[in-house]
C-alpha cells in the first residue's frame, strides 16, 4: 500500500506525560523547540492530529515563519501544509481555529460521523470530509492522504490515542521527541503512549541533541525478524530500488539494478541505475551517490537502498559499489538480492560493508523483484555488473 512517511512528533516530560490534569496547557517545550517543530512542519506536506487534541488545544497548526512560508512557495508548494484531522464521530466544533486558518483541511471519519459532520463543517469553505468506512481505518486514511493528496511526508502532533493507534498498527516511520526536564506524576494525566500489541523489538535511535533545555530523540522502528534492523518504510524504500532496476537501458552482460539513498529523517537524498545517463558501466548505487554533495552532513546517517547487494569488485573502474558506498559516510545498507557467483567468483559486497562496521540489512521477500529486470540472461544468474 503506498503512504506517505508517518512522523510522529511531541513533548514530553521525563515520566512520559504529554500534559498534566490541570486546566491550562502545560508547557513542555521551550522557544527554540517550538521553532524546530515548526521548520519540521515546513518540511512536511500535511500535518495531522486526533479530534482530541482539537478539543483540548485548540491549535492552529501553522508554519509560523514567514521565511519557511515564502520558501515553501518558491518551491511550487501551498505557504502551509494541509492540515488532517481524525474523528470516528464527527462531532468537532466548527469554530475552532483548527478550521479558520492556513490553507485547505480534511476531516477522516467513519460512515456516521461523515452525517454528522457534513452538517456541522457545511459552512466551511476548503475542508473535505472523508469516510475511511464503519471504523476508522488508518490504512484507508494514508492510502488517500498519499494517492489523492499527494503527500509524501506526514507529521502527526498527537494526541497519544493516535500515536498508540499508529505505531501499534506498525504505521509509524520516526518517532520525534522532546524530552522535557520536568515530572507531571499524575496518574490520571495524559501519556504519549496508552496500552496496546506494539512491534516487539527495540526501537533504532537515529539522533539526539539538546535543543534549548529539552532534548530530542528520533527513533525509528524495527521489523521482527530481520535482526532488528528494518521498517516499514525500509520496504517502501526497497520496493522503489527494485522499480528503478526496471527502468535500466537492457544489457546483455551486466545486471540491472536500482539504488535509493535516503537520510535518516526519510528524506531522498537521490536516486541512480544501472547504465543511467548513456554510461554503459555505470552502477546504480555509483550513479545515485555522484548526485549528492560529498559534505552533506546527512550522508553518515543515510541508507542506501539497492536492488542487489552493493559490488565488492569490478573490472569497469576501480573503486567498487561497496568501498563508494563507505567512502561517501553511509553505514547502513538495505539489499533484495545478493550477488551470485557467476561474473565476480566469491562476490560478497555484503561482507565488505560489514568488516567496516556497516549494518547491512538483506530482505529476501524482495529478491523476485530485483531479479525480474534481468530474467533475460543466461544462466541460472545475471553475468555481473561489469
Amino acid at each position: 500500500m503506498p503512504r506517505p512517511h508517518v512522523l510522529l512528533s511531541a513533548a514530553v516530560s521525563l515520566d512520559g506525560f504529554l500534559d498534566d490534569t490541570g486546566p491550562e496547557r502545560l508547557l513542555l517545550s521551550g522557544p527554540a523547540d517550538f521553532d524546530r517543530v515548526d521548520e519540521v512542519r515546513a518540511s512536511c506536506d500535511a500535518i495531522l492530529v486526533g479530534a482530541g487534541t482539537l478539543r483540548a488545544d485548540n491549535p492552529r497548526l501553522l508554519v509560523n515563519s514567514a521565511e519557511r512560508r515564502a520558501a515553501r512557495v518558491a518551491e511550487g508548494r501551498p505557504a502551509y501544509p494541509l492540515k488532517a484531522t481524525v474523528s470516528g464521530s464527527g462531532d468537532l466544533d466548527p469554530r475552532a481555529r483548527f478550521w479558520h486558518t492556513g490553507g485547505e483541511k480534511v476531516l477522516y471519519t467513519t460512515d456516521a460521523g461523515a452525517r454528522l459532520a457534513a452538517d456541522l463543517l457545511r459552512d466551511l469553505p476548503g475542508v473535505e470530509v472523508v469516510t475511511t468506512g464503519p471504523d476508522v481505518d488508518w490504512r484507508v486514511l494514508l492510502e488517500h492522504l498519499h494517492d489523492v493528496r499527494g503527500v509524501r511526508r506526514l507529521m502527526v502532533e498527537g494526541g497519544g490515542r493516535v500515536h498508540t493507534q499508529l505505531v501499534t498498527e506498525g504505521l509509524a516511520d520516526e518517532l520525534q521527541l522532546a524530552l522535557a526536564p520536568l515530572f507531571v506524576g499524575q496518574p490520571d494525566a495524559p501519556r504519549l503512549f496508552g496500552p496496546g500489541a506494539y512491534p516487539p523489538g527495540r526501537m533504532r535511535l537515529v539522533e539526539t541533541r539538546p535543543v534549548g533545555d529539552v532534548v530530542l530523540a528520533r527513533y525509528v522502528p524495527t521489523a521482527p525478524g530481520t535482526g532488528g534492523a528494518a521498517s516499514a518504510a525500509d520496504r517502501r524504500w526497497l520496493a522503489l530500488a527494485c522499480e528503478l532496476a526496471a527502468a535500466c537501458p537492457p544489457s546483455e552482460t551486466a545486471f540491472s539494478v536500482g539504488a535509493v539513498v535516503v537520510a535518516a529523517d526519510g528524506t531522498e537524498l537521490a536516486r541512480g541505475h544501472s547504465r543511467e545517463g548513456g554510461d554503459a558501466v555505470a552502477h546504480a548505487e555509483e550513479a545515485a551517490l555522484a548526485k549528492i554533495d560529498p559534505a552533506d552532513p546527512r550522508l553518515p546517517g543515510a541508507t542506501v537502498y539497492s536492488s542487489l547487494e552493493p559490488c565488492a569488485r569490478r573490472a569497469s573502474r576501480p573503486a567498487p559499489c561497496a568501498r563508494l558506498v563507505l567512502d561517501a559516510g553511509v553505514r547502513r545498507v538495505v539489499t533484495a538480492w545478493r550477488e551470485p557467483d557467476t561474473f565476480v567468483p566469491q562476490a560478497d559486497g555484503s561482507a565488505v560493508l560489514a568488516a567496516a562496521g556497516a549494518d547491512v540489512v538483506l530482505l529476501p521477500e524482495y529478491e523476485e523483484r530485483a531479479q525480474a529486470p534481468n530474467r533475460h540472461l543466461p544462466g541460472d544468474a545475471p553475468r555481473g555488473r561489469a
